[in-house]
């Protein structure tokens, strides 16, 4: 792959697009938002680093996912009120679930498969 980041990029704010609109649509679980999430985090770490291994890519993911989830339990005002706001809403969620976990879990886990199949097919192609 000769441009990752446009490609990662573009799948990260397509899942911006679809978790925005999974939270707007009532008939879809809200657990379906946290799975989309955790595949957003993926991606964007992606971005950022494009070259490594999939395996520390999932890794820090999940370590993302599973911080700001544990951040959630902490009340302070001012996390209160930032909460509050629309960017605090979306990135930083309004409480602590376990279901939010397994969500994030299997989110990165997916994501993580589908890129090394994808990866795998494409490699495939070209040679």
């Amino acid at each position: 792959m000769k441009k990752p980041r446009i490609y990662y990029t573009i799948i990260f704010f397509s899942i911006i697009f679809l978790g925005i609109l999974s939270r707007k649509i009532s008939f879809i679980p809200l657990w379906i938002g946290d799975f989309l999430y955790a595949i957003m985090i993926y991606f964007l770490v992606r971005i950022f680093l494009p070259f490594k291994n999939a395996f520390l890519i999932a890794l820090l993911s999940l370590l993302i996912c599973y911080a700001i989830e544990f951040l959630q339990l902490y009340q302070g005002e001012w996390m209160v009120e930032l909460r509050k706001t629309l960017f605090g809403r979306y990135v930083l969620g309004q409480g602590f679930l376990w279901e939010d976990i397994i969500a994030y879990t299997f989110g990165i886990f997916v994501a993580f498969i589908a890129e090394k199949f994808t990866l795998n097919f494409l490699n495939r192609k070209s040679a």
